[in-house]
């Protein structure tokens, strides 16, 4: 099947525009990858120090120097579900390393915090610049030059992001991504987002709230939700950066040991020292960024990585636009229903055919680049399958089958359950912003209301709880972008929004903040930049303007005078109290030197 004239187009454009970056970057991984193992360069103290903790078969096969040496970078902290499998993971890589005639040590830790715990907290406002330092400790971590490969151990929001950038700056290495799969099912997303309303309208106790969560989320491995975390894992998987199927099996499972057994294997295949030397920094080129987008649109995956892919893209020298997206969008069906974006959490998704069935049915129909590097050595064709565990205890691929086990979850390209992509970025007078309408109803996505201000998201409870909202309404909170307090999501606003559009009332969010990939029914547009903070439109705003939310036509305006909107003088606000406590005032430097949204909302500056 011929590629799709869009996929063709939006790639092209990506390449001509990012080709003197993308060279530049290109030429400093070739010019790093160096003869010989990496440690061969250091003097013996150095080298001393760098295995005097190994036991003695690895001491030996670190000093002879003629075995791979493979870094762990590992996320692992047991207050994470998705993250506390990752416990016993080194010792698992150690023993195969060596079986492969390879050593592995555990380079270093990066930090993992937890959205689901942060949440509405102070905690969330490090949230998205814990991204960054997780990348700067991937640098430290990678920083001794003692290993020819790396294993990524990483799943939720803000670290495979992190991993990813940090890698890429070590892109002279090969790598996979190792991640640690789902935890099993548990009480179904749509009866706890319920018990979550309810309580919102003062109808459930809090006990039964914490029954519903718990009873959510109940056992080691992610959230089962389509959220960033379980988006992360389809972008490793569609770029090549995992192993074909490691994506969604669940952990402490025979199948999940044997695929990071595998990653092992395959890793210390990959290093300059054999003939299938393939670095990290090639296979992320831009058909791999593009596949990425492809597969976020088509599976319904999170709006965080309109910040994340760009970010990511930008460390391997290639320069992505949010209108990238929108070209796209427009180009590629949806072909999953996947909670927020319907009742099936990602078990369901992979029971019915997964990623290998997504992945195939999209390469049938010229929506994906085919002829791409990736870890396993092949062309994306390779991922058209599902793992299983063969006799001998060895990974074993079968090819998916030609129809979807569960139509309700999962729909072939000649079936989409919606013929585009459903996010849009929107322009106007309010400035640039990305809506998810994938799950919103039909008869939503135009609003057009009167605007209320809020400057925090508790505010919005506050007005809410008094009455003043149960209208139609768009509810605007600004000063929540990354210069102002690092970009939380603000989902304490879900449940109250959503109460409001079950009444009746037509609703839309209006926010320089993130909602995620857990935002759903109610239409919001998110990430608007410029931001307040720096003087941005959204700032222009005063309560009752007329906002009009058009994801039909891409536009988000307030429907005011252009001479009074262009005299308006932007509104500020005192923004010392997310500056300090809970750690905020260590990150005063992020908010200094973090870029806008559009361009990823990182502290690593332009495009290199």
């Amino acid at each position: 099947m011929p590629l799709n004239p869009t996929v063709d187009a939006v790639t092209r454009r990506i390449v001509e525009r990012s080709r003197a970056a993308r060279e530049r970057y290109l030429d400093r991984i070739a010019r790093a990858r160096g003869d010989g193992t990496r440690r061969a360069r250091l003097a013996c103290g150095n080298l001393a120090h760098g295995f005097a903790a190994c036991g003695p078969a690895d001491k030996a096969a670190l000093r002879e120097g003629r075995a791979a040496d493979i870094g762990i970078v590992t996320a692992y902290n047991d207050m994470l579900s998705a993250h506390q499998p990752f416990e016993t993971y080194p010792e698992l890589i150690r023993r195969a390393a060596r079986e492969a005639g390879a050593t592995a040590q555990v380079a270093g830790g990066v930090p993992a915090m937890c959205d689901g715990v942060t949440q509405g907290r102070a905690g969330m406002e490090l949230s998205l610049f814990s991204r960054d330092v997780i990348a700067l400790s991937t640098g430290v971590a990678l920083s001794h030059d003692m290993f020819d490969a790396a294993l990524y151990l990483g799943v939720c929001d803000k670290i495979v992001p992190g991993l990813l950038i940090g890698a890429l700056a070590f892109g002279h290495l090969p790598g996979i991504f190792v991640p640690a799969g789902p935890m099993p099912s548990g009480l179904p997303n749509k009866q706890k987002a319920e018990v979550r309303q309810r309580y919102a309208e003062g109808k459930a106790t809090r006990a039964e709230l914490l029954d519903a969560e718990a009873a959510s989320y109940h056992a080691p491995g992610t959230c089962t939700f389509y959220g960033t975390a379980n988006s992360n894992q389809m972008l490793m998987e569609l770029m090549g950066l995992h192993l074909p199927g490691a994506s969604f099996v669940n952990p402490g499972t025979p199948l999940r040991d044997a695929l990071t057994v595998e990653a092992v294997q395959r890793v210390a295949r990959l290093t300059a020292l054999g003939d299938d030397y393939l670095p990290l920094g090639r296979i992320v080129d831009e058909k791999a960024v593009v596949n990425g987008v492809i597969g976020l649109h088509v599976t319904g995956g999170s709006t965080n990585h309109l910040l994340h892919l760009v970010a990511m893209a930008r460390a391997a020298g290639i320069d992505l636009r949010w209108d990238d997206f929108d070209a796209l969008a427009s180009a590629v069906p949806l072909l999953a229903r996947v909670y927020p974006n319907g009742a099936a959490d990602v078990n369901h998704f992979h029971a019915a055919g997964g990623l290998g069935f997504v992945i195939a049915q999209l390469l049938d129909a010229g929506l994906l680049h085919a002829d791409v590097h990736t870890v396993f050595g092949a062309g994306l064709d390779a991922y058209r399958i599902e793992p299983v565990l063969g006799a001998d205890g060895s990974v074993e691929r079968v090819p998916v089958t030609a129809t979807s086990r569960d139509t309700h979850v999962l729909r072939p390209v000649a079936d989409p359950f919606r013929a585009d992509g459903g996010l849009r970025v929107l322009h106007g007078n309010l400035g640039q912003a990305v809506i998810k309408v994938s799950s919103v109803p039909g008869d939503r996505v135009v609003i057009e209301a009167p605007a209320r201000i809020f400057a925090d998201q508790d505010e919005v409870k506050g007005a809410f709880d008094a009455g003043e909202l149960d209208r139609d309404v768009v509810v605007v909170v600004r000063f929540q972008g990354p210069q102002a307090n690092g970009m939380p999501e603000l989902h304490k606003l879900t449940p109250t929004l959503g109460v409001l559009q079950d009444r009746g009332h037509r609703v839309a969010l209006v926010t320089d903040g993130r909602m995620s990939g857990a935002s759903g029914k109610v239409p919001a547009a998110i990430h608007v930049t410029p931001e307040a903070v720096g003087g941005g439109a959204i700032a222009r705003l005063r309560d009752g303007d007329i906002v009009r939310l058009d994801a039909i036509a891409g536009t988000l305006e307030a429907l005011v005078d252009a001479g009074e909107w262009a005299a308006r003088e932007p509104a500020t606000t005192d923004l010392s109290r997310y500056h300090h406590g809970t750690g905020r005032e260590l990150f005063a430097a992020f908010r200094a030197a973090v870029g806008t949204a559009d361009e990823g909302a990182g502290i690593f500056g332009p495009v290199n």
